[in-house]
């Protein structure tokens, strides 16, 4: 199945997604769901790889352009984005989700944010959604990254924030225990991929490992280990 066996690509990956992609602080290392899923899939698919940190807005260019081989940072599979790299099969089913402070009880659904300002990250499915289905309606800010999102909440600078399911959730866990909550449906139903330079004889290795991750009972073990329980669960 692999191309050979001391080949490295470069990997690319957003330097703060959590949990799904996150520096420890101890050793300096990237930690995560992500990291932990294209260590098994590198393993299995018979390839060494370099790790690269980047703005998640370059990612995909960056793919596109060939200077990283694959990237992995939580990347919502879309149309736009399959013109010009290649997706792996799905490996995580994700959504939009609305976070709220605790003591708010205003805010139930996107609709609620008319007149409001809401939080998002820059280059994010999220930030599309809110602008097709909000538009001038609310104050859409976009925020480079996560944690200035979160704290513009925490701070009152936002009354919402709107993004990935998985992050917001993990976040109303962790750091906002108490502070915060997640509310409304999941919006934009969304599958993430590993995305892949167009084209790359890789894709076949990639879904194969994937598949084999699936079937033993590993990606099970991966997901409850960032996630609390088994993806069948959910």
């Amino acid at each position: 199945m692999a191309i050979a066996q001391d080949t490295t690509l470069n990997v690319a990956t957003d330097p703060s997604f959590v949990p799904f992609e996150m520096m420890d602080q101890e050793t300096g290392e990237m930690v995560g769901f992500d990291m932990d899923i294209i260590q098994e899939i590198s393993d299995r698919a018979g390839f060494d790889y370099n790790l690269r940190t980047m703005d998640f807005n370059g990612i995909i260019p960056a793919v596109q352009t060939g200077n990283v081989d694959i990237a992995i940072a939580g990347i919502t599979i879309t149309d736009e984005r399959g013109e010009i790299v290649d997706f792996s099969d799905p490996y995580y089913d994700s959504g939009l989700k609305l976070l709220v402070n605790m003591d708010d009880d205003s805010i139930q659904a996107i609709e609620d944010l008319e007149g409001k300002s809401v939080g998002t990250k820059i280059g994010s499915t999220s930030y599309d959604y809110l602008q097709e289905n909000l538009g001038d309606s609310a104050d859409i800010t976009p925020y480079p990254g996560t944690s200035d999102m979160y704290m513009a909440l925490l701070g009152g600078s936002v009354d919402a924030v709107f993004y990935d399911a998985p992050n917001v959730g993990y976040f109303s866990q962790t750091k906002g225990e108490g502070k915060v909550k997640t509310v409304g449906p999941l919006y934009e139903g969304q599958q993430y991929g590993l995305a892949i330079a167009k084209g790359s004889d890789w894709v076949e290795p990639i879904n194969e490992a994937l598949a084999t991750m699936k079937e033993d009972g590993t990606y099970d073990e991966i997901h409850a280990k960032w996630f609390g329980s088994s993806s069948s669960e959910e």
